[in-house]
């Protein structure tokens, strides 16, 4: 019949099929991407709509997404690391992975790190004794600057001249006038690992993916 009424055979299948209504699709969708803790895109959730009997496009997909404000987890925008200098400074690793420490505040190490807050980046900077891995002085702000460094020193508890040796990576936030001076007028020793090795500074990293493990519904930051 197709043949003589020339028309094709998928314009007749395709009439002949009872297209699902889109409340019933808009559901799904929804359905899907919260049972998959909102991380599905257009892609797994065509494959799950068809495991369902729902033949539908991506495009058509993406169109309901946005209709109710389903967006993927993946799709958020990642962190652009700020490209910034080598510093160059000829100031030997003095602490030399020397990570064990007897003496409370003898050496402190320190480093910073990104988070997401309120749809911003935002830094974190730690101070972290190597006597006991504790964080004795924190600050956080939306620039990566020598002044969340000076903030950080300034909340640590206590006389900054029992700190002998100061230990970070290369970033210009650490080595610089503000904070040369700072190290200065408490007599703090300085130390800075090799060029592109963050092994030497690993007591710091470490501390950074303890706190971004930790789930996020119970950690606060309040930049000041």
């Amino acid at each position: 019949m197709c043949t003589v009424l020339q028309i094709a055979r998928s314009t007749y299948y395709y009439e002949a099929k009872e297209r699902p209504s889109e409340d019933d699709v808009t559901g799904a969708i929804i359905e899907i991407f919260e049972q998959n803790r909102n991380a599905y895109g257009t892609r797994k959730i065509k494959v799950e709509l068809y495991k369902r009997g729902y033949i539908v496009s991506r495009r058509r997909i993406g169109r309901i997404m946005n209709e109710q404000g389903l967006v993927s987890t993946y799709t958020v925008a990642q962190f652009n690391p700020q490209k910034t200098p080598c510093n160059e400074s000829i100031q030997a690793n003095e602490l030399n992975r020397a990570f064990t420490q007897n003496e409370a505040k003898k050496v402190v190490v320190s480093d910073l790190t990104y988070v997401r807050v309120q749809n911003k980046w935002h830094y974190v900077c730690v101070f972290v004794d190597l006597f006991n891995r504790e964080i004795i002085g924190f600050s956080t702000g939306p620039h990566k600057d020598a002044n969340l460094v000076a903030r950080a020193f300034s909340s640590i508890q206590g006389d900054l001249r029992d700190i002998q040796l100061f230990h970070t990576d290369r970033g210009s936030e650490f080595k610089n006038q503000l904070i040369d001076e700072t190290l200065a007028t408490f007599n703090i020793g300085r130390s800075l690992s090799m060029k592109g090795c963050p092994y030497d500074n690993a007591v710091a990293e470490a501390t950074f993916k303890i706190i971004k493990t930790v789930d996020c519904q119970h950690l606060i930051i309040q930049p000041f």
